[in-house]
């Protein structure tokens, strides 16, 4: 893969500028920290090897290796062409993608449109249905949030497996899958799968579940981790839980996801976690909490949001930078409104090495009758407070909420539970403690 520390330290390293707040005079007329705050971007998750034999058929001149055993005895003799196969939504690797660079789901898209041959929409049939898992040696991309499940592309495999085998190229995989079952009609099913270069020099694992029980519980998740022959390495979880609040009995979404890549050749990486929630009733509550570093410096930023389904909303933002050498600065703002009353208020400010500080406080109430009283200071001895006539604006509601991500989730409702037996009845431990988030490995910690 055309992975890069080049285009891992330059992402970075816009992300470091554009966090780096520059003190601007403040006058009468103006709205204090509100243009920072409308500038913000709004963010709308082995078995033993067997033998290898070379299948050819008649579909096209090139053949990729089947492994063989007794999962492959049904494997019909067919051709096919593996540098024409489309990709795989969101696990496909794009080699002209840069390591550490963001990316938008349209240019997938778009690649997979240019690469769909005539060949493939005509004759689907010279897929090999027993082959080895797609190499997913693909980093997380940064500030891309958390995925819809189709993303995901996830296919659980219906029956236990336990094969493995060399491609052409000399790297090897595996696949397995199985059935957990617990108390309370608990259920897991899940596929493992991964991969290993040649020199062993790069690798990849991702593993795909999905659980239920008795009470009405679905969750759908993945898990993947690798690293490449630059010594870069990632890890990323995705999860989708469907469940009954315990206290308002209204059923509730959430999704999370966690990202992590490091450099393998110098000082830097990344660490990014997200989370949504939802219930019927339009209760929402949105987050993030991100982390970077490259060489002598480093980022933090933490933003949320809290809808109540009444009318009310909570919003804020923390962000903040540091060098070794001492120099630090941030930015963070708060907004509150009920029924077009509320108030805003933030604070800039920037340490110098020698520990000299500087700041810009600033406000507004807002009184939803077209009056606005904005005030604010800074230790360089700037003021200003007033009232203007200003119209009041903030979004009372999410822009995606329970009916959209109801849409989104129609893999997580489909799931079914194991069958109940007549006279069972689901133990509802109401007031549990819920098991820990998922955590990145150690190794990976971006500290």
């Amino acid at each position: 893969m055309a992975a890069t520390s080049r285009g891992f330290a330059s992402h970075l390293d816009f992300k470091l500028r554009r966090l780096a707040f520059h003190p601007r005079p403040h006058s009468s007329t103006s709205n204090g920290g509100l243009e920072e705050l409308r500038k913000r971007r709004r963010f709308s998750l082995r078995g033993n090897r067997r033998g290898v034999s070379r299948i050819s058929c008649c579909c096209s001149d090139s053949v990729v290796p089947i492994r063989s055993g007794k999962n492959a005895e049904k494997a019909e003799e067919r051709r096919f062409d593996s540098k024409k196969r489309p990709p795989r939504a969101g696990v496909q690797a794009s080699a002209a993608l840069p390591f550490f660079a963001s990316s938008s789901s349209s240019s997938s898209s778009a690649a997979q449109s240019h690469f769909l041959s005539r060949q493939e929409k005509n004759y689907p049939r010279c897929t090999p249905r027993n082959s080895g898992p797609q190499s997913r040696d693909t980093p997380p991309k940064r500030d891309t949030g958390i995925a819809n499940e189709k993303d995901w592309g996830i296919s659980l495999l219906t029956e236990n497996v336990n094969e493995s085998g060399t491609n052409e190229d000399g790297s090897t995989w595996y696949r397995e899958s199985g059935e957990d079952i617990g108390d309370n009609g608990y259920r897991c099913r899940w596929t493992r799968m991964g991969g290993t270069s040649h020199d062993a020099s790069s690798q990849w694992k991702e593993t795909w579940w999905e659980k239920s029980d008795w009470t009405g519980y679905k969750e759908l998740g993945v898990e993947k981790s690798g690293r490449n022959a630059q010594g870069d390495s990632w890890w990323e979880t995705w999860q989708e839980v469907l469940h009954q609040d315990e206290w308002s009995n209204l059923a509730r979404i959430e999704r999370s996801a966690q990202k992590q890549a490091k450099s393998g050749t110098e000082n830097a990486g990344w660490y990014e976690k997200w989370w949504e929630k939802y219930d019927a009733k339009g209760w929402t509550e949105k987050g993030a909490h991100k982390y970077g570093r490259l060489n002598e410096q480093s980022w933090w930023e933490k933003w949320g949001e809290h809808y109540d389904g009444r009318g009310s909303v909570l919003k804020w933002t923390d962000k903040w930078a540091e060098t070794e050498l001492g120099t630090k600065w941030g930015d963070k703002w708060e907004e509150k409104f009920f029924s077009g009353i509320g108030s805003r208020q933030g604070e800039t400010w920037h340490v110098s090495p020698s520990g000299e500080r500087w700041s810009r406080t600033w406000g507004e109430e807002h009184f939803g009758n077209g009056k606005v009283h904005k005030y604010g200071k800074s230790t360089t001895g700037e003021s200003w407070d007033i009232v203007v006539d200003e119209e009041t604006y903030y979004e009372a509601e999410p822009h995606y909420g329970w009916a959209d991500v109801v849409g989104d989730s129609s893999q997580l409702l489909s799931i079914k539970p194991r069958e109940r037996p007549p006279g069972v009845y689901p133990n509802l431990e109401f007031g549990s403690t819920p098991p820990p988030a998922d955590e990145p490995p150690e190794e990976f910690s971006p500290q």
